[in-house]
């Protein structure tokens, strides 16, 4: 099959490039000129782990190129995907202007060229209910006989292993009331589906509220947990095993019962408050969703608190060495990451940090400038500092050289913003060790 896919941010280029795996034609469209010359260069602009031999392989194949021409690639395609940036807005809403402005453009082409052929353009980014009758009445406004339709087809890609998800989805959801757009989606995920997971077809609102909903709910499960751990902290309970109880529950189940600072990332804080935003247009007041955000908000305050706390309420002068600054591991999105925001709070009360992550460091860099300082390793970040604080659960931080960070620290004391480490065995080694929802080893 021939595809378009408009926007090659991380939601487009994962797309187009795993489409483009199972033996369609992908033509990828941006608008950035130095971006589309980076890829066709054979460079990938994000970090994703197993992406890039896709990448590589479907560029040599032929079945993978990149355009700034939207007009050259609509013509080429039957599939119009739309993978435009939903930012959030001021009021939380997520703001369609390039989803509507690409719609528009759809439009004029449409009507300057009506004998296309059907088209079917396909909602990939995150999208508020209704944005499917928006996108169809964009383009209808300029070519109202064009034969197209418009579905949703939310992404439910987690960084770090998008790759994965799209190959081997848990499920495909589709929505449309359009009987041939239907066959044209089956078509397209039948690769993707083998092994008998489900491709769910229903109505494009129905679509559109399952992503949101799906991304509020994991959200809300995090912000549980750390709700639980700072009681667990309170009682004297250790969340761990608070953690295995409930995970072996199969109502529950075992994922994102973690606790930590708090999520980040470019999904869950946007979807969250977008949800909130859909609720108040409608005059509901969507309660438990807003005590998600304020958990999350409040978390990472948490956690910089027992950082004051060990140093006797006066960091200023105090250096840190701080592992992680993605907002997960595996990945070098660095948008609304906590590690970002335990800084700006250290920093604001007159320390210092000397940071490390394995891929994040250039990105920090280009949203944080010198604010800190960069290392090349996690060794060098731990160099005169008089604390260790884990942010991010990379593996190379897992199971670290504990010798080696008790001699190089001025002082032996972590704060484990991930529950990373054993404290029994931290206890053992005379460190004094803070983390989430445990009991507070001091040494």
């Amino acid at each position: 099959m021939n595809l378009a896919v408009i926007g090659t941010g991380y939601v487009g280029l994962v797309s187009g490039t795993c489409l483009a795996e199972t033996g369609n034609y992908v033509i990828c469209v941006d608008v950035d000129e130095k971006k589309i010359e980076t890829m066709k260069g054979g460079q990938i602009p994000i970090y994703e782990p197993g992406l890039e031999v896709l990448f590589l392989r479907n560029i040599v194949k032929k079945r993978l190129s990149f355009t700034t021409e939207l007009r050259e690639a609509v013509r080429k395609s039957d599939i119009i995907f739309l993978c435009l940036p939903t930012p959030q807005g001021g009021d939380g809403a997520a703001d369609l202007k390039y989803v509507l402005k690409v719609s528009d453009d759809l439009g004029r082409m449409f009507k300057e060229e009506p004998d296309l052929g059907f088209k079917v353009i396909v909602d990939k980014s995150t999208v508020p209910v209704g944005t499917s009758d928006r996108v169809r009445a964009a383009v209808r406004k300029h070519a109202p006989d064009f034969d197209f339709d418009v579905c949703s087809n939310p992404e439910f890609l987690r960084e770090g292993i998008a790759v994965e998800d799209f190959m081997k989805p848990e499920r495909v959801i589709v929505g449309t009331s359009n009987e041939k757009t239907k066959k044209v989606m089956e078509q397209l995920y039948e690769p993707f589906v083998r092994t008998g997971n489900p491709v769910y077809f229903m109505d494009e609102k129905s679509a559109e509220m399952t992503k949101y909903a799906a991304n509020s709910f994991i959200a809300m499960k995090i912000s549980f947990m750390n709700e639980i751990a700072r009681l667990c902290e309170l009682t004297g309970a250790q969340v761990d095993n608070v953690r295995l109880g409930i995970g072996s529950d199969s109502r529950i189940g075992k994922r994102y019962l973690f606790p930590g600072i708090g999520y980040g990332g470019s999904c869950f804080p946007k979807d969250v408050h977008a949800l909130v935003n859909t609720a108040n247009e409608n005059k509901y007041d969507f309660k438990i969703l807003k005590s998600v955000i304020d958990v999350n908000k409040e978390q990472v305050n948490h956690f910089y608190k027992k950082i004051e706390k060990h140093f006797k309420g006066n960091i200023k002068g105090k250096h840190f060495a701080l592992w992680g600054l993605a907002f997960k591991p595996n990945t070098d999105d660095v948008r609304e990451a906590p590690a970002h925001y335990l800084i700006k709070l250290l920093v604001e009360a007159g320390a210092t940090v000397k940071a490390y992550d394995p891929e994040a460091n250039q990105s920090t860099k280009t949203v944080l400038g010198d604010v800190i300082k960069y290392a090349e390793s996690s060794e060098e970040a731990l160099k005169e500092a008089d604390a260790l604080v884990v942010v991010t659960e990379w593996k190379e931080f897992r199971n670290p050289d504990f010798g080696i960070i008790k001699n190089t620290l001025k002082a032996p004391v972590i704060f484990d913003g991930r529950n990373l480490y054993d404290p029994d065995k931290l206890n053992g080694l005379k460190f004094s060790y803070y983390s989430i929802g445990r009991t507070e080893i001091v040494n």
